[in-house]
């Protein structure tokens, strides 16, 4: 009895509290049927109180909304009685987050029908975009157009394979702007003033993109500013996003990202890799601030004296060494091109560590395991002791007019001749002076 006691003591001090919220909305919704009900016992109430802890609730089916609407208006219907219901449930309560599950539910269920998937093309052409038809559900991703999220479960989103510009396909009529990639495959140039900002009453205190009124403040739309082009922008075409600004890493050597405009944040990304940047002729005085350029001239400058043996080595060729330098083609073409990532490699000291490994394994391909390309060595013409010399070897000068190659001291003594050239000469003048027999007969 002592525990029969203890039992129901517990069992109303634990009452479920959302069963009496249950017969209360149902006696709201049948009074005639409440009416006609017996009551019940006071025990017997307690007892079914205390036994039923909610599991008499169905918590494992759909939501009603979801089966009962079908069309559009259906579900606008039932997205308006559930607003309300949750307005009217207690707060923090579990009927209202179940009510605000089955809220989400049904306005998925209106995009889809807003939205359908079906007979949507694969490939879509809208100023000089290439959208591709995307098949990835599980991703979420941003409309670039309408700044909403694209829900990749239920709703058709488009990417361009040239500037991976996203919209909804219900946006891909609103696109306004072309693709970023014919700018620069038609315009490979930077702006290199530092944020040249020419103020808002040039662009008519418009967006400089989608041409929406804007302001720096107060009505109608915050006007955002774009670091590398100095325009400003709306907050559908400027995302606060942070890039490298060129003309600051060249004039500066600053690398510290700054906000700009969606556009300039695709043309940026776009033209990283590239290389466009004369640094010599933009700012010469950078080299002598900038030790690792230093550096990195004089690696550059061996292995394009390196080129012409592995161009000629039949070993080298089928090994394909120089594609050890794949990702910088232009270190095997010149000594002067410069592309932003490149920069950016040399500030983070990646460049310098990676180059000198390529150049080492260069070296020693010609100098050590390649008998061919070691037997186009010169021998110093000037002393003519020591070991083969090569044009790319720190202790050596290369003749200008020749390119004869000598040991670095003997050059600058005997500066005033070289052998070889002498030799030239003397061979080009006897070929002048002294005729051939057929010609004395």
């Amino acid at each position: 009895m002592e525990y029969d006691e203890k039992l129901t003591r517990f069992r109303q001090a634990h009452l479920n509290p959302f069963n009496k919220q249950h017969e209360q909305r149902a006696g709201e919704g049948a009074p005639e049927a409440a009416s006609e009900a017996a009551p019940l016992e006071p025990e017997r109430c307690h007892m079914e109180h205390g036994t039923d802890l909610g599991l008499a609730e169905d918590h494992f089916s759909r939501p009603v909304g979801l089966l009962l609407a079908s069309d559009v208006q259906q579900l606008r219907q039932a997205i308006e009685e559930c607003k309300q219901a949750i307005l009217e449930l207690p707060e923090q309560s579990e009927k209202q987050k179940d009510a605000v599950v089955r809220l989400i539910h049904l306005r998925l269920k209106l995009q889809e029908l807003k939205d359908p998937s079906e007979d949507e093309p694969h490939v879509r052409m809208v100023l000089e975009h290439r959208f591709y038809k995307e098949k990835s559900k599980s991703v979420k991703q941003t409309c670039d157009r309408c700044s909403a999220v694209i829900w990749g479960l239920i709703q058709t989103w488009y990417t361009c394979t040239g500037c991976y510009y996203r919209c909804h396909s219900k946006c891909l009529g609103l696109v306004s702007k072309p693709c970023v990639r014919s700018k620069v495959s038609h315009q490979a140039e930077y702006e290199l003033n530092i944020c040249p900002e020419t103020g808002l009453d040039s662009q008519d205190y418009r967006c400089a993109e989608c041409r929406v009124p804007i302001s720096l403040r107060g009505v109608p739309s915050e006007a955002r500013q774009c670091d590398y082009t100095g325009r400003y922008f709306c907050s559908h075409c400027h995302w606060n996003d942070l890039a490298v600004i060129p003309a600051r890493v060249i004039h500066n050597w600053d690398f510290e990202p700054r906000k700009v405009s969606r556009g300039s944040l695709r043309y940026l990304a776009l033209m990283m890799p590239r290389p466009v940047l004369r640094l010599r002729e933009v700012n010469p005085l950078l080299f002598s601030h900038v030790e690792e350029l230093v550096e990195i001239r004089k690696l550059r400058q061996d292995i394009l004296l390196m080129k012409p043996y592995f161009i000629t080595c039949k070993e080298a060729m089928e090994t394909r060494l120089l594609l050890q330098l794949q990702d910088r083609q232009h270190f095997v073409e010149n000594d002067e091109m410069y592309s932003v990532q490149d920069l950016v490699d040399v500030h983070g000291g990646r460049l310098s560590c990676s180059l000198a490994e390529i150049h080492t394994l260069f070296a020693k391909h010609i100098k050590l395991d390649c008998e061919r390309c070691q037997a186009k060595g010169f021998v110093c013409e000037l002393c003519r002791e020591g070991d083969v010399l090569f044009p790319f070897d720190s202790h050596t000068s290369v003749c200008t007019d020749c390119s004869a190659v000598f040991h670095r001291d003997c050059y600058y003594d005997h500066s005033t001749t070289c052998p070889k050239c002498a030799r030239l000469t003397l061979r080009k003048q006897s070929l002048f002076q002294d005729p051939g027999p057929d010609v004395e007969a």
